[in-house]
């Protein structure tokens, strides 16, 4: 691949990133007998690939919207927490066995909180069916405990639900490589956890992908994003703000510095200044548009996350 006159091995360096992301993402997963990674790089359209060279700033490649609240409620923080902290904290320090296809469902109903677990669990790290119940009674505790730097709701947990360890007949979510899409079941692009980590069907949602699209013009990617960080900021650097949703709507062809629409919904707390809050909110959404290619930046230096 060619650009401005000098030659890049785009595809040698797609698939050393490939091989490096499964390699640290699932350590389980053997790269030379599990996984055949493959690359294969096309021309993008004419009139799209012409949006990059028309001005300073990226012109929009599509007409889309991205969504971004903060802060975390607290179900928000209890299910992003446990599905971070059993694979990170727990999985070092005493359970090996667990898999990094982890998933959380978190229900409030008034002043209870239920979390769902799934959680597959690395075969060769089981030694047998007691081992495995037990393993399980640890990460349930595990939880349980860990719920409690976030809430003072009561709370409850099931891990891997579906199992079946009684009437002669076991079934377990058990595994080889600690995911399951070693059965093919390796989920798609955009169905996956939106860019703050979760999936919130009770908020306001994108339901573009913010995976595996350019961090240049790609308004899928950037504005899903952007949107993100300017919530956390609003709430970071306004005071007396409750709750803050941001959309941002595109125009193809359009500079990206200059959405068709940026909308800011703010929940102040009680008694608060509205007319400062909607004043020192708008100074921190417009110095993000102006700065809005700091986005790619940070991507480019993996500072962001993408689900």
């Amino acid at each position: 691949m060619e650009f401005d006159g000098m030659e890049i091995p785009a595809e040698a360096v797609a698939l050393q990133a490939a091989r490096e992301y499964v390699r640290n993402t699932i350590p389980a997963m053997d790269l030379e007998r599990d996984m055949i990674i493959d690359c294969k790089l096309g021309t993008g359209s004419s009139d799209l690939r012409d949006v990059f060279t028309r001005d300073h700033v990226p012109m929009a490649n599509d007409t889309s919207f991205g969504v971004g609240h903060a802060p975390f409620s607290e179900l928000e923080q209890v299910v992003y927490n446990t599905e971070r902290q059993l694979l990170t904290d727990l999985k070092k320090k005493m359970i090996p066995g667990i898999g990094e296809d982890i998933k959380v469902m978190g229900l409030r109903e008034n002043d209870d909180i239920s979390l769902t677990i799934c959680c597959g669990m690395v075969g060769r790290h089981i030694d047998d069916m007691d081992h495995y119940i037990n393993a399980k009674e640890e990460m349930t505790e595990y939880v349980l405990d860990l719920a409690t730097k976030y809430t003072d709701r009561i709370v409850s947990a099931r891990i891997n639900a579906a199992d079946k360890v009684d009437g002669g007949c076991d079934c377990v979510f058990l595994t080889v490589t600690g995911t399951s899409a070693e059965m093919g079941d390796d989920g798609s692009v955009g169905r996956g956890n939106r860019s703050n980590g979760l999936i919130t069907p009770s908020r306001p949602m994108s339901m573009e992908a913010t995976s595996g699209k350019n961090p240049i013009n790609h308004i899928g990617k950037i504005y899903n994003l952007l949107s993100t960080q300017m919530a956390r900021d609003v709430v970071s650097a306004v005071d007396e703000v409750s709750d803050v949703h941001i959309k941002l709507l595109s125009q193809i062809g359009m500079p990206i510095d200059q959405p068709l629409v940026a909308s800011a919904q703010v929940i102040p707390e009680d008694g608060a200044n509205f007319a400062a809050i909607r004043s020192e909110a708008e100074v921190v959404i417009d110095d993000w548009l102006e700065n809005i290619t700091k986005i790619t930046d940070m991507v480019v230096k993996g500072e962001l996350d993408t689900f």
